[in-house]
């Protein structure tokens, strides 16, 4: 069953078509969603609850695959291809500072679940560290990225990125579809392969619903 999980790596070789940025918004838009969901939970004083908490665990893991992505594998590519370029370099230092404020902000999380205290705070401000992040993400550094890569940068980033992400395609294919509006979930699978839409149909997404993730 192997084969089929692959082809995620590729939809990063053509980084100016459709699938790329579908799949790229999508990925924002499921980590939105899951730090909406933490603080409706913590709202309503749920934040602790078994499953939000694995709800936590699961936004967490992915977050990290997702920006060890960029940070080792793309950016470290449009900081050579950009030189000296004042301009350019400041979009990527932007970036880097954004993720250098939400670790800490995710460390705070976990020492509030951990040992107690007033969640909802924490989880607001990171839920602001991310939405900014992901702005500069898509507004400046993924067109940066767009503009100065050849063709051979991204196959050669596509083809590590399918390496580190392919026993993660399992979780991340159900976890993008995880509440999202129909129209919406169409367009995503849809700009899947047809073998990796039927795994998601038959195994990934039923797997996935039985976790009960971010339930209260």
């Amino acid at each position: 069953m192997s084969g089929p999980l692959t082809y995620m790596g590729a939809f990063a070789i053509q980084p100016r078509d459709t699938t790329c940025h579908t799949i790229l918004h999508a990925a924002h838009d499921a980590f939105r969603r899951d730090l909406d969901r933490l603080v409706a939970a913590a709202t309503a004083g749920k934040g602790r609850n078994v499953h939000v908490r694995a709800g936590w665990e699961n936004f967490k893991d992915l977050f990290v695959v997702h920006h060890e992505l960029k940070d080792r594998m793309l950016w470290p590519r449009v900081e050579r291809a950009v030189g000296g370029r004042r301009a350019e370099r400041a979009v990527l230092a932007e970036v880097r500072a954004d993720h250098a404020r939400i670790g800490p902000l995710i460390g705070r999380v976990d020492a509030v679940m951990r040992d107690g205290g007033d969640l909802l705070p924490v989880v607001r401000e990171l839920r602001g560290a991310l939405e900014v992040h992901l702005r500069h993400e898509a507004v400046s550094a993924w067109p940066l990225a767009e503009s100065v890569l050849a063709a051979e940068e991204w196959e050669a980033f596509a083809a590590e990125a399918s390496r580190r992400c392919e026993e993660r395609t399992p979780l991340f294919v159900p976890w993008v579809v995880d509440g999202i509006a129909p129209i919406e979930r169409s367009r995503f699978l849809t700009s899947l392969p047809a073998p990796v839409r039927e795994l998601n149909r038959v195994m990934w997404e039923p797997t996935y619903r039985k976790r009960r993730l971010w339930s209260v």
